[in-house]
């Protein structure tokens, strides 16, 4: 799976997961809403450990910029809150550090 594929599903998967607690827990839905939410969040933590990385923190650190602008599509598709200029912007600036960190050159070590 390519990286940004990998980064994109998990970043759904993870959203997915702890909406589902935050609905238990916020929104007053039942209990039973936990478990897809487990279910979800253990499939993203699958999909990272498929991104060709050769260490663990550099993978989630990039992630985290696909993370943020997801959360921001989540923001405005799933909870019907359009997101402001200036959370486009930050989530720009976090795309830009993603892809800095997903495609610089590097040595093997």
């Amino acid at each position: 799976m390519p990286t940004i594929a990998a980064y994109i599903v998990a970043a759904i998967a993870e959203i997915a997961g702890c909406f589902a607690f935050w609905a238990w827990l916020r929104l007053d839905k039942p209990v039973w809403w936990v478990v897809p939410g487990m279910a979800s969040l253990a499939l993203f933590a699958y999909l990272l450990t498929l991104v060709d990385s050769s260490a663990a923190g550099r993978t989630y650190a990039a992630y985290g910029g696909v993370y943020i602008a997801s959360s921001l599509a989540w923001l405005w598709l799933i909870e019907g809150v359009r997101p402001d200029r200036w959370d486009l912007i930050g989530a720009g600036v976090c795309l830009i550090g993603a892809a800095i960190i997903i495609a610089a050159p590097r040595t093997s070590t």
